[in-house]
């Protein structure tokens, strides 16, 4: 079931940042909870494959994955070794893919969902965070993807990790069917992927629509509705803690992104 919680005013927003679980095999606190910011309360959780190549998404994913790694292998060969680094080498390129990310931080969430590009619309319409449970999700996987989990005592799976169980798409579909999806912290090809927290999970072909899934077969999930009368107070907040592009996007594409938004004339 998806729970619906609004943001009325700042200070609601706190509770996004002591959701940590207490575990006593460690005697720390840690969190289970992955996020994702949208700039749009009407925005659905759809993939860049599914927005992208609608209907026929099925069979034109090996095409592009195909075709990516066929002219690509020039600048990287490693993304021949297995689909799943071909298809995360994509996403970070702009490919189109079965790929959501999340991440880890509520920061982050926040800041995607507060940030446009055409910072005159900042006001015009609601925003939102959708928090989802790994573990939740991980209860969910077949069993042989779970013994993988515990066998290398880890929350959640990496690239070598799910070639071991998984070498094929069709497989992974297979497995997955429309009652389950992994959830895969990405290699850390870039500062971008390392400063955002990012995790993904990799959406089956089985599931036509993520939130009637997380709807159906979770009960962790949380979706957060700002309301678009707060959303530059949190921007400010978040600019003021340097949760901004200048962290997220280094180099000078993020500095020049900040800047502008620093002096924009409202």
């Amino acid at each position: 079931m998806v729970k619906v919680v609004e943001i009325n005013k700042i200070e609601d927003a706190l509770e996004l940042f002591v959701q940590q679980e207490y575990r006593e095999d460690l005697d720390r606190n840690r969190s289970w909870y992955l996020y994702r910011g949208m700039t749009n309360i009407k925005f659905k959780l759809t993939t860049s494959l599914d927005r992208n190549c609608k209907d026929h998404k099925r069979e034109l994913e090996p095409c592009i994955l195909s075709n990516f790694t066929k002219y690509g292998a020039l600048e990287d060969p490693t993304i021949e070794r297995s689909v799943w680094r071909q298809m995360f080498m994509g996403q970070h390129h702009g490919l189109p893919t079965r790929l959501m990310d999340w991440s880890q931080s509520p920061l982050v969430a926040l800041h995607f969902a507060t940030s446009e590009s055409n910072l005159d619309k900042m006001d015009a319409h609601d925003c939102m965070i959708w928090r989802i449970d790994m573990k939740e999700l991980h209860n969910l996987l077949p069993l042989r993807y779970r013994e993988e989990l515990d066998r290398h005592r880890s929350s959640v799976f990496t690239v070598n990790m799910l070639t071991d169980v998984v070498p094929s798409l069709k497989q992974y579909d297979e497995d997955m069917k429309d009652n389950a999806m992994v959830v895969i912290e990405p290699p850390s090809i870039d500062p971008r992927i390392v400063n955002q927290y990012s995790f993904f999970s990799i959406v089956p072909n089985g599931i036509e629509d993520v939130e009637v899934f997380l709807d159906k077969y979770t009960n962790n999930t949380i979706k957060y509705v700002i309301p678009k009368e707060l959303r530059w107070r949190i921007r400010d907040m978040l600019d003021g803690q340097n949760v901004s592009e200048r962290m997220f996007f280094p180099g000078l594409d993020g500095l020049s992104c900040w800047l502008g938004r620093h002096y924009f004339v409202k």
